[in-house]
């Protein structure tokens, strides 16, 4: 039946759909957990944003996500003249100029209230190692916001906008401008015709050569990673501190914590954690509830967000290391029945080609969740299909509007999709579906989309 099932579903999609070299895996079962359709559920596939299923689940399982995120804040002190803004793991910290909540301008009026001249502003991200990039993510995802760096001092989602003018001709320069973090070469022009433009920097270099062309008539925005953001949220600090009143008289420095044995609990054992206690704090920023930035994270796939939830994690019982939070994921896949052979993780967002898990494991873990007393929260987190999120776009016309719940995936040949469905009769499924090796890295949504679309329509 299951078998069949499966025939009719991949005829549904037009033979186009189905992109070449692809290798498929497909689970979906009804509430008692009964096998409805299985191909591949036991390989392993590359899971791309579906690890951020498992990163979710472990936050929820760990963390306290209802109440205000006192934990996570950002601080300041003052070390004789000196001013340290400390990051505890907040994704969330801002220094826009319409921030209403989770402000850097905070801190910085703290400070402006206590004295008018500091020496050296230090950021400080030592409450987690630096791991700043996940093991086994492509180079070419640092220069952009999807893979910039990780760090336990956070602002403005570790990017720097950079504006591109158009000239007043078709061919003429056009003008790059910032706000100084970087300084800027522009190779770009004006076109009648498209927009095409990128952004180039040697790591650890702070020359940006922006190149390409820009649409006459309209301007782009190209948001850049950042390689170091303890020192950006630093230097964004001293810059809110002169605009308060403050003399900045030294420099913009950062404290990093290199990662060592003690970070890796395989490692470390029983071995207390060495702690190194914060000093006396001037002001402390609470972030609203953890639970605001996982639905957040999930709807929008933000990678970044993802990948400090693993640390936070990690570090409740650990050192915020990466191998911290892939621990306590695996000590909750323990609980919830997934077999150590059907997950691999290097990291929380799914950015990494190391990840690896089964279309079983992801319905293993989303039946376990519904179990929780989280669960709810949990699947409320999920793109809805045709209503919001990555899915905004996807299911729409079709009976799933509305009733497809499920954490999309891309990255390069590789699709997912895995989460709950309302089935033509009523009856919610869970399933996973995970797609790679599709040859010229050509997309299997569509596919993916109409195979649900008809297993949905026959149960």
């Amino acid at each position: 039946m299951r078998r069949a099932l499966l025939a009719l579903a991949l005829l549904a999609a037009a033979p186009g759909d189905w992109p070449p070299g692809i290798r498929l895996g497909l689970l979906v079962v009804d509430a008692d957990g009964r096998e409805l359709v299985a191909e591949r559920a036991d390989e392993r596939f590359v899971p791309a944003s579906n690890a951020k299923l498992f990163t979710a689940a472990a936050a929820f399982a760990t963390l306290d996500t209802a109440a205000p995120d006192a934990a996570g804040g950002a601080t300041v002190r003052l070390e004789g003249r000196d001013v340290v803004l400390a990051g505890h793991g907040d994704a969330r910290l801002s220094s826009a100029s319409d921030c209403r909540v989770d402000c850097l301008a905070d801190l910085a009026r703290a400070i402006a209230a206590r004295t008018h001249v500091v020496r050296d502003v230090i950021g400080d991200d030592t409450a987690f190692p630096d791991e700043r990039w996940p093991a086994g993510m492509s180079w070419n995802n640092m220069a952009g916001r999807y893979g910039t760096a990780i760090s336990a001092l956070t602002v403005d989602d570790n990017v720097v906008a950079v504006t591109v003018t158009p000239g007043a001709r078709d061919g003429a320069a056009a003008t790059v401008d910032g706000d100084d973090y970087y300084r800027l070469e522009s190779r770009v022009i004006t076109s009648g015709t498209k927009s095409s433009l990128g952004a180039t920097r040697v790591p650890g270099s702070d020359l940006l050569r922006v190149a390409g062309t820009v649409l006459a008539g309209g301007r782009a925005t190209l948001w850049v990673a950042i390689d170091d953001p303890a020192h950006r949220a630093a230097w964004r600090l001293a810059a809110l501190l002169r605009a308060a009143g403050v003399r900045v008289t030294g420099r913009v420095t950062v404290r990093h914590r290199p990662s060592s044995g003690a970070d890796d609990p395989a490692r470390r054992g029983a071995t207390p954690l060495p702690r190194v206690p914060e000093g006396a704090v001037l002001a402390r920023l609470t972030p609203p509830p953890l639970a605001d930035d996982l639905r957040a994270t999930m709807k929008a796939s933000q990678n970044l967000h993802a990948e400090l939830l693993l640390r936070r994690v990690g570090a409740t019982r650990g050192s915020g290391s990466v191998a911290d939070g892939q621990a306590a994921v695996r000590a909750l896949l323990d609980r919830a029945g997934v077999a150590h052979a059907a997950t691999e993780f290097a990291d929380g967002s799914g950015m990494s080609s190391y990840d690896r898990i089964t279309p079983r494991a992801a319905v293993a873990l989303l039946r376990w969740t519904q179990a929780q007393p989280w669960g709810a929260a949990f699947r409320d987190t999920l793109p809805v299909g045709a209503v919001d999120g990555t899915l905004t776009r996807r299911f729409a016309n079709t009976p799933l509007a509305g009733k497809v719940f499920a954490k999309t995936g891309s990255l390069n040949a590789a699709n997912a999709l895995s989460g709950f469905l309302v089935a033509a009769s009523g009856r919610t499924l869970t399933f996973s579906a995970l797609a790679n090796d599709m040859a010229d890295d050509a997309s299997a949504t569509r596919a993916i989309d109409r195979a649900l679309v008809e297993v949905a329509a026959r149960n």
